[in-house]
This record gives structure tokens, C-alpha cells and sequence, in this order.
């Protein structure tokens, strides 16, 4: 994209600012800052006026969930038909790996964060150590994906590299990026991060199967025979991934989508809650949850809302390829931007000073007509990373590993 081309493209949407300091670029931050302007939907930035009318919430019902008895009594069948599907190479892993360890106190990619206490256990490392293990089970290896940042991949991939994958098959792994958001002020007007940058976000959880196709990842795992993803979290050290018995269940069931959960330790816990809405599966955040849904009850007398998500779903590709084809719905978040001021100084805000663009994974599930809550034990697939100490972090998630005679 030439100068022009970039003018009357930020002239179209009212972001002619982002030029200010192109006299001052040497050329080489001049075609950085012009490729990014064509890369960039500024289109979205309208949507800032109409925040509170986007996405309004359906009525909330519960979902059933196929809990651990049922799971059990199954579970030979099950983890039969999962196995036949991934030995067919049916079946891949997507690592959703985009964020840096910022609340850990690190500056680097979270997934290098160490959370040994005797030797040196990264996140990365139990994540591929726990695909190993099912790798192991059906003597065959999985594809596994791993997504980025435009902040992170180089640290990411070179740490891979440089830590041999863990033991894992450098050719089973793919990383690409993902696709990035522009971030703005109230007003919708963008924010520059630096003279040649303008200052962006990731594209939200929901973002990662458009940023798949778009790197041409995806129609390499199509080509390979893969029609099932299994998407999951960095910060989750126990979950188990390409899970054999998760995979036979939910396409046993002829699921479009498995979501594995856990039972809520509080009904105000901090975690999404499958459910339907408007009788599609769905997802109601913690904090949309209700006194009301809170403490409305099931048949049997339990909370009706009692089995929040994990960030570990099993998707089928073809479903995946609709999805993004009808485009799904954007949510507005407020957000610390860091940003040049009048002077061209980086600030980095306290509070809230704007809005980020994110797509969501709820977005996706409520897409699909049909989907498996799978209920897996809490303190054995369950340790999520957030914070440093307390409640989901380095400390809790230490301990469960300990108890899970993780050797750390």
C-alpha cells in the first residue's frame, strides 16, 4: 500500500492522526506503518457508539450436562472410539498462546513462565507433556498448533526450539498468528502505541479459527485428514488435550461440540457457565450471572448453573469453516491502552482510558445447534494460572500439580 492508498483509507474513517509522525519515519518504519494501515478493519471502530446495543442476551435456561457417573460407565466405549479417530489422524490441537505473563511479572510469552520449584517445569512443557501422554496412549502423533502474537511468536517459536518441543515431533507442530485488532479511545479514534505503530490488541478467544484460515494452517490440517480441533488455553497446567474418552463422547453423541466443565466451587465462581440460550447451547459469563440464576435449581435440587467452562472445547472443522463464513458478533471491551500523548510520550494508563475488539468462543458454541458439557474432575484437569498468588495461580496450581504427583 502506497501513502496515498493509506490517506484516503484513514481519511475514509476519520483516522488521519495516524500520520502525524510519518515525516519523521526513516523508510523502513514508513512501510511498516503502511502495512499495517492496509492490514488494519477500521471499520469496527464505528461499532464504539453502539456498544450497549450489541449482542443482547437471549433467555437463559440450563444445559444437560453429561456428568461423571454416566462418563465412567461409558468410558471404555468411548475412549475406543476417540482412539479410532485419532489414530486416523482425524483429530488436532490448537494451543490458544497469544498472551505475554504480564500478571505473572514477566515480560515474556506466558507459556515460559516456570512454575517448578526443585528444576525448572515451564507451562509450555506440562501441556506437552500432558498431548505426550495421548500420543503415547495411541502410538500416533497429533497435530498441535500453536497460536501467537504479534508480541510473543518470536520468543515463542525460539523457545520451542530451543527446548527441543519438549519431546515433542518438531514437523507435528505449527505455529502461526494471530490476527490483531485495532485498540481506540471512547470515540473510536485509535491510538498510536509508538510513531510507526498503531496500537492494537488480539482479536478475543473466538478469533482463533479466522486467524487459522487466514495463515493457511487450516487448509493444511484439512488437507491432512483433520476434521476435529481441540482448542485449549495456555493457562490450564492439568487439562488433558486430544483427551481419547472427551473425543469418543462427543462425537458418540453426535455432538457439534464438546466443552469440557467443572463443578463450580462457589456459585459466584469466576467461570462461564454452560447453558442454553434461546435453546441453543451457550455460555452465560460470571458476570451476567444473576441472583436469580444463581439460585434457581435442577430437578434434582442441585444449582441448575453448576458446571462452569474451562476453555478446552473439541470443535468440528466443518462447522468451524460455517462459523466464520457468517461472521460472528464483535463485543467492546474497556480496557488500560498504553498510547503516545500530544508530545509522542508513551503513557501507560492506570485505568480504563478505551475500547479493544474481540471476538469470543461463547459466540461460537451459541453458532451450533448441538453441544456435550463433559464434566471432568476438578483437581485433576483443572489448574488455571491468572495470578502470581491466591486464588488461580502459580501457588494453587503448584499444589494440585504436587497432588497430582506432578514432579515439579
Amino acid at each position: 500500500m502506497g501513502y496515498q492508498e493509506a490517506y484516503d483509507k484513514l481519511e475514509k474513517y476519520g483516522q488521519l492522526h495516524v500520520l502525524k509522525y510519518y515525516e519523521e519515519l526513516n523508510e523502513q518504519e514508513r512501510e511498516k506503518l503502511l502495512a499495517q494501515i492496509e492490514q488494519t478493519d477500521f471499520e469496527v471502530l464505528s461499532l464504539c457508539g453502539k456498544r450497549e446495543e450489541l449482542n443482547p442476551r437471549g433467555k437463559i435456561a440450563p444445559i444437560k450436562v453429561m456428568q461423571l457417573a454416566e462418563i465412567e460407565e461409558k468410558k471404555e466405549a468411548f475412549t475406543a472410539c476417540g482412539l479410532e479417530a485419532i489414530r486416523a489422524g482425524k483429530v488436532g490441537a490448537v494451543l490458544l498462546a497469544g498472551g505475554m505473563g504480564t500478571r505473572l511479572g514477566s515480560d515474556a510469552p506466558k507459556g515460559v513462565y516456570n512454575i517448578g520449584l526443585t528444576k525448572e517445569v515451564f507451562i509450555f512443557q506440562r501441556l506437552v507433556e500432558n498431548l505426550l501422554e495421548v500420543v503415547r496412549q495411541a502410538q500416533t502423533w497429533i497435530p498441535l498448533c500453536v497460536m501467537t502474537s504479534d508480541k510473543n511468536h518470536d520468543m515463542t517459536v525460539a523457545f520451542f526450539e530451543e527446548k527441543d518441543y519438549f519431546g515433542y515431533k518438531p514437523e507435528y507442530v505449527t505455529f502461526f498468528m494471530q490476527d490483531m485488532a485495532p485498540a481506540s479511545d471512547y470515540q473510536g479514534r485509535v491510538y498510536l502505541e509508538a510513531k510507526d505503530k498503531i496500537s492494537t490488541s488480539p482479536n478475543g478467544n473466538g478469533g482463533w479459527f479466522l486467524s487459522m484460515m487466514k495463515s493457511g494452517v487450516a487448509d493444511r490440517m484439512k488437507e491432512a485428514g483433520v476434521e476435529w480441533l481441540n482448542v485449549f488455553a495456555v493457562d490450564n497446567v492439568l487439562q488433558r488435550i486430544a483427551d481419547p474418552c472427551f473425543v469418543g463422547a462427543t462425537i458418540s453423541t453426535g455432538s457439534a461440540v464438546g466443552a469440557k466443565v467443572v463443578k463450580k466451587n462457589a456459585p459466584d465462581e469466576k467461570v462461564g457457565a454452560m447453558c442454553l440460550e434461546d435453546g441453543r447451547p451457550s455460555i452465560v459469563e460470571y458476570y451476567e450471572m444473576t441472583q436469580e440464576l444463581m439460585d434457581a435449581k435442577d430437578e434434582q435440587g442441585e444449582p441448575a448453573y453448576n458446571f462452569g467452562v474451562i476453555l478446552n472445547y473439541l470443535f468440528r472443522v466443518r462447522d468451524l469453516e460455517e462459523i466464520v463464513a457468517r461472521r460472528l458478533p464483535l463485543h467492546i471491551v474497556e480496557k488500560k491502552i498504553p498510547y503516545l500523548n500530544e508530545q509522542g510520550e508513551l503513557v501507560k494508563p492506570e485505568e480504563p482510558n478505551g475500547y479493544k475488539f474481540e471476538q469470543l468462543v461463547l459466540d461460537m458454541i451459541h453458532e451450533l445447534d448441538s453441544c456435550l458439557p463433559y464434566e471432568v474432575v476438578r483437581n485433576y484437569e483443572f489448574a488455571p494460572i491468572k495470578n502470581k498468588t491466591g486464588i488461580d495461580s502459580v501457588e494453587s496450581a503448584r499444589a494440585l500439580c504436587l497432588e497430582n504427583h506432578i514432579e515439579l
